[in-house]
C-alpha cells in the first residue's frame, strides 16, 4: 500500500489489484490498527487513524460495494480522507461500546457531551481536548452517539516532546466517566509518526 500523503483516486488501487494485495497483506494492516487502538476505561476505544488505515477502509468499502466508477470512488475519498492525520494532530473514531443494549441506551443519555471532555495530556503540558464530530452532529437532546470522529491539535513544543519521548495520557473528564490511561511506548511511538516537526 504506497503511502503518499494525500488520498486520491489515480493512487488508489483497482479492485483486482487490491484483492491480491489484501491476501497477503491484511494481517499487517490490521496489527498496525491493533497497535493504534487505546482502550480508555471499560466502555471506550479510540482507534487512532492513519493514511495506512483510512487508505484500507476506503478500499475495502469500494471492494465490498464493488464500487469501481469514478463518482462512487470519490465519495469514499470524501467521507474518509479528512481522517488521515495531517502533522499536528492525532485524529480518531471513538466507539462507546456497550454489550447489554439496554444498558447502552441508559449510558449513552447519560454520556452527552462526553466527546468533548476527551483529552490527551503530553507530560509536562496542558490537556489538548478533543475536537468532535467536525462533519456533522452526532448527539441530541436526549442520547449522545455511540460512535464519534475526534481530532487532537497540538502546539509545536507538544511534537516536539512527543518526538523527545514524552509520555502522554489519553483521558475522559465527563462526570459520568471519569477515566484516563497511559498510552503504550510502542503506540506512541507509532503515534508521535503522525506528527511532522515544525
Amino acid at each position: 500500500m504506497q503511502l503518499t500523503g494525500n488520498i486520491t483516486r489515480d493512487n488508489l488501487m483497482t479492485l483486482e489489484a487490491y484483492s491480491k494485495f489484501r491476501k497477503e497483506h491484511k494481517g499487517e494492516v490490521l496489527a498496525h490498527r491493533k497497535l493504534r487502538t487505546v482502550s480508555l476505561g471499560e466502555n471506550f476505544v479510540f482507534q487512532f487513524e492513519s493514511e495506512t488505515t483510512i487508505r484500507y477502509q476506503i478500499q475495502e468499502m469500494l471492494r465490498i460495494e464493488k464500487v469501481f466508477e469514478e463518482e462512487g470512488i470519490e465519495q469514499e475519498i470524501e467521507a474518509y480522507a479528512p481522517l488521515v492525520p495531517d502533522g499536528t494532530n492525532w485524529k480518531a473514531t471513538m466507539l462507546i461500546e456497550y454489550t447489554d443494549v439496554n444498558e447502552r441506551k441508559r449510558e449513552l443519555a447519560r454520556l452527552i457531551g462526553v466527546e468533548d471532555r476527551c483529552f490527551v495530556e503530553v507530560e509536562g503540558f496542558e490537556r489538548v481536548y478533543a475536537i468532535a464530530d467536525e462533519d456533522l452532529d452526532r448527539e441530541t437532546d436526549e442520547k449522545t452517539s455511540a460512535v464519534h470522529f475526534v481530532r487532537f491539535e497540538f502546539t509545536p513544543a507538544m511534537v516536539k516532546a512527543l518526538h523527545a519521548g514524552a509520555a502522554c495520557k489519553l483521558g475522559c473528564d465527563h462526570t459520568n466517566y471519569p477515566a484516563h490511561t497511559n498510552i503504550a511506548l510502542d503506540t506512541l511511538s507509532s503515534l508521535a509518526g503522525d506528527l511532522k516537526a515544525a
